[in-house]
């Protein structure tokens, strides 16, 4: 919801300071938006349906009833309709709009013939959106906490209603057939299994909820993890090179437009260098991440780190590095850790050598470790000394050498 908020004068909804004022809604967020978006607004005013972004609300549908076929047009396109917004593109919330769909659903609207207009307002920034989601992610976590909570009680109980019925059958007391309390007896044999099956439901339940609470809590743990951070950082980088070389006309190998290679439109050029503003906004702030993991012990490993007969951990196992390449190291099959291809094991975990590796039937075969999810590195003599039990020396290549000093670093010579 948007605010009206100017000094001397209380916050309140802008559609209700609009009627005070006797301004349009749309004349008012003139006032406030960027001129693209205030633009937007004013033919979103005279239009019959509204599709807008927004990073806090996500992508929503304005203007659309029961019956007037919007639904119906939208559904095969991959929207989702729900009471409360209505209809609206799912995990849309606190990311960019999905433009390719979003003008796809505007066709669809005008080929029912009304008229639609699109605003697309994204005025947080990606680490305001990431702040957003650990917040959402917080609220989730107490939410789901209560619910298994409620959930949890009601099933104790249940359980505890279930009890109190069984008491009448203590030490395993029959139902009397043909006796007068047997209908009663059935009747609590009834309520009884029905209650124990309420506490035996919400019990799951409450696990259910209890699990979400979890994950919930866990988000930005593992959102900000630096292994995956690395990964989605290879990943953005990729992405954003493939934008650039469409918006350059180029191929992967930088040759220029041809008949195959058409540079784009105007139009699709400027939404290519929007894209790569987001991309840029994107990295810098996971790049920071893991300069911030760094500062808290965490190793970013490279190629510079290993050369061939290292050991590398990976998973909770030592294997010999037979290969550098520029984004893995190349080691032993890891099957061969499981088939006889280990020679020992330190702190728990196997340690598997190339010539183990030779007496199994994965001779000769390799596999291929991504810097991304390493996890160690020992020297050949580290790990020889390792698996004899003795004391593991110093690698040259951990010890981070003395800066070397500066003329105004140095202490003042002594008088003469």
């Amino acid at each position: 919801m948007l605010l009206w908020d100017v000094p001397g004068c209380a916050p309140r909804c802008a559609e209700c300071a609009a009627r005070v004022m006797g301004h349009s809604p749309a004349a008012l967020r003139a006032l406030t938006l960027p001129g693209d978006v205030a633009a937007a607004e004013e033919e979103a005013e005279a239009a019959d349906i509204v599709i807008r972004h927004t990073h806090e609300d996500g992508t929503t549908v304005e203007g659309s009833a029961k019956g007037d076929g919007v639904w119906e047009a939208l559904r095969p396109l991959g929207w989702t309709y729900r009471r409360t917004p209505g209809i609206f593109i799912r995990g849309s919330r606190y990311k960019g709009a999905d433009r390719w769909k979003i003008n796809r659903a505007a066709d669809a609207v005008r080929a029912l013939g009304l008229s639609c207009a699109v605003v697309i307002e994204e005025s947080m920034s990606f680490a305001e959106r990431e702040a957003a989601r650990v917040d959402a992610a917080e609220q989730r976590a107490d939410r789901f906490t209560d619910r298994a909570g409620r959930a949890a009680a009601s099933s104790q109980s249940a359980r505890d209603a279930s009890d109190r019925i069984g008491e009448r059958f203590w030490m395993g007391q029959p139902i009397l057939v043909g006796h007068h309390s047997e209908g009663r007896a059935r009747r609590d044999q009834e309520r009884m299994h029905n209650a124990m099956r309420k506490s035996i439901a919400e019990g799951e339940r409450a696990g259910y909820w209890a699990n979400r609470a979890q994950a919930a809590e866990a988000y930005e743990r593992y959102r900000k993890n630096p292994g995956r951070t690395l990964r989605r950082i290879e990943k953005l980088e990729a992405e954003r090179r493939g934008v650039l070389r469409e918006r350059d006309g180029v191929d992967d190998k930088g040759r220029t437009a041809d008949v195959w290679r058409r540079k784009p439109s105007e139009a699709r050029r400027e939404e290519l260098t929007r894209r790569l503003a987001e991309y840029d906004e994107e990295l810098t702030y996971w790049a920071e991440t893991i300069k911030e993991a760094e500062r808290r012990g965490f190793k970013v490993w490279g190629r510079a780190d290993f050369i061939k007969g290292d050991f590398v951990r990976w998973r909770g196992s030592w294997y010999e590095v037979t290969r550098v390449n520029a984004k893995t190291v190349t080691v032993p099959h890891i099957h061969a850790a499981f088939d006889g291809g280990a020679v020992g094991a330190v702190d728990g975990c196997r340690v598997v050598t190339r010539a183990a590796t030779a007496e199994t039937r994965h001779k000769g075969s390799t596999y291929t470790l991504p810097y991304n999810e390493v996890s160690g590195r020992m020297s050949a003599e580290q790990m020889r000394a390792a698996l004899a039990g003795e004391a593991i020396p110093a690698d040259p290549r951990d010890i981070t050498p003395e800066p070397a000093p500066t003329p105004g670093s140095l202490p003042p010579s002594p008088p003469a």
